[in-house]
């Protein structure tokens, strides 16, 4: 029997050992894709408890634990209401155990350890020790301790085209930041026709910080890209979709302009409509990218805000999404046909929900390869694909129809400072897989080889990969 989170945990071969001990343990990390607040780091924010860094506070947190607890029954009142911090932690104890065969299992024990020293199982019987040592602890590990702990040395945020970028300039500026922090454009507010509750305040926004007339498509576009300008200027080199369904047909400038005025009205807009309008507006942001060397990363799949009830009551991000199962290779090839067809085509990354659809994507965007080593990218497992189970079939699906070598590798995609053994995760499956190709007999035992792939995949492509190289 194996030790619990052990030298060799996740990896079960002498070779797979080898190559994360000697290579992938010493990356740096690279997190181009996260939702921490910029703000937290250029403040070097202070938690009040280790319940406000792993839970999250004032409805922002970890919805992957939130989710669990509803399962169990718990009482919203402990995960997102009123309750002490104490009590909400202590809940969180109650339900560890039973979190069996879960990642949030795993992660939470990472993060003890890594962070806090702590090897002991969370229970309800540990639960006020390791509570009062992780708060004790948390009195000098900040955010940016917690990052330069798992040696953060990149981070994009996820940033709105109409955020002033206030704390990314405060952060530019101070000289003793050890990580490398910029913006990542996410405009999904203006792309969203059919959600009047955000695109007309958004669009509204954009007009306002721009001096831009945007009663037509052509001056909303103009000040679109008059935010891009801003956000390169802060050093952005990436954008990010979550497009959830993939939505794109030929359009004119005159059909997509009028459902952009329906939109402005908030009158409905049809699936038809939507094709068209976005569509429109894909086309014309690729080709900006194409043209400022920006990386476009396309999310697919979400199903977002399946309980009504609970999103009136929460918002959005709190733990009411699901995987999308609508059909995506036939939109998105001729998405990507179409920009490729204008030479306009940006290096891509395709992330799915849904990992039926890891064989339509990764045949999909080798059809477009060229120019750039690994221009076309499968995203890491997403989201709830985003365990062991998960992370072994993107692997293995990269593998076998893509190259390995070339993969920019993990993200959090996370809201909490403490999830960076994420990456440690990803990389003892990287390790495991690859020794088990030497020790199955089926790639030679050239470690020389293979300790530059391994590091490559844990930080030196996605450094090439968004440096524009």
């Amino acid at each position: 029997m194996k030790e619990f989170l052990g030298r060799d945990f996740l990896i079960d071969n002498k070779t797979g050992l080898k190559l994360y001990e000697e290579h992938a343990a010493k990356m740096p990390i690279f997190d181009f894709h996260c939702h921490l607040v910029p703000q937290q780091i250029a403040e070097d924010y202070k938690f009040k408890s280790i319940t406000e860094a792993w839970l999250g506070a004032n409805g922002y947190g970890d919805h992957y634990k939130w989710r669990l607890m509803r399962e169990m029954g718990i009482d919203e009142e402990y995960i997102t209401g009123s309750k002490s911090d104490w009590e909400k932690f202590q809940k969180y104890a109650e339900c560890m155990p039973y979190f069996v065969g879960n990642p949030i299992y795993e992660w939470t024990h990472l993060e003890l350890q890594r962070y806090f020293g702590i090897k002991k199982p969370l229970s309800p019987s540990t639960a006020k020790e390791i509570y009062d040592e992780c708060n004790k602890k948390l009195e000098t590990l900040t955010a940016r301790k917690m990052m330069e702990m798992m040696h953060v040395a990149i981070v994009f945020t996820t940033d709105d085209p109409v955020d002033d970028l206030h704390w990314h300039e405060v952060m530019k500026a101070d000289k003793t930041l050890k990580t490398d922090v910029r913006p990542c454009w996410r405009p999904d507010k203006v792309i969203n026709v059919e959600r009047p509750v955000f695109f007309i305040p958004e669009i509204k926004k954009l007009g306002e910080i721009t001096g831009k007339d945007v009663s037509t498509l052509e001056g909303m576009l103009q000040a679109l890209d008059m935010r891009l300008d801003f956000f390169q200027e802060h050093g952005c080199v990436a954008s990010d979709h979550a497009l959830d369904v993939i939505h794109y047909a030929p359009a004119t400038y005159e059909q997509a302009n009028e459902v952009y005025v329906k939109g402005l009205k908030g009158e409905k807009i049809s699936f038809e409509e939507e094709d068209l309008y976005k569509g429109y507006i894909m086309i014309h942001l690729g080709k900006e990218y194409r043209r400022r060397g920006i990386v476009q990363q396309y999310h697919i799949g979400a199903l977002r805000n399946n309980n009504s009830k609970s999103f009136a009551a929460l918002g959005a991000d709190t733990g009411y999404d699901a995987s999308e199962d609508q059909n995506v290779a036939e939109k998105t090839s001729a998405l990507l046909n179409a920009l490729n067809s204008a030479d306009a085509l940006p290096k891509t990354v395709l992330y799915t929900l849904n990992e039926k659809d890891y064989i339509p994507l990764v045949t999909l965007m080798n059809c477009f390869q060229g120019e750039v080593k690994g221009k076309m990218q499968l995203g890491t497992a997403w989201w709830f694909n985003d365990h062991f189970d998960g992370m072994n079939r993107q692997i293995a699906q990269l593998g076998n129809d893509g190259l390995l070598s070339c993969f920019i590798g993990m993200l959090t995609d996370s809201r909490s400072f403490l999830s960076y053994p994420r990456h440690e995760y990803f990389r003892r499956l990287i390790c495991n897989y690859l020794g088990n190709l030497v020790e199955s007999g089926r790639y030679p035992s050239d470690l020389e080889t293979l300790g530059k792939i391994v590091e490559d995949i844990s930080f030196n492509n996605a450094v090439n990969y968004f440096n524009g190289k």
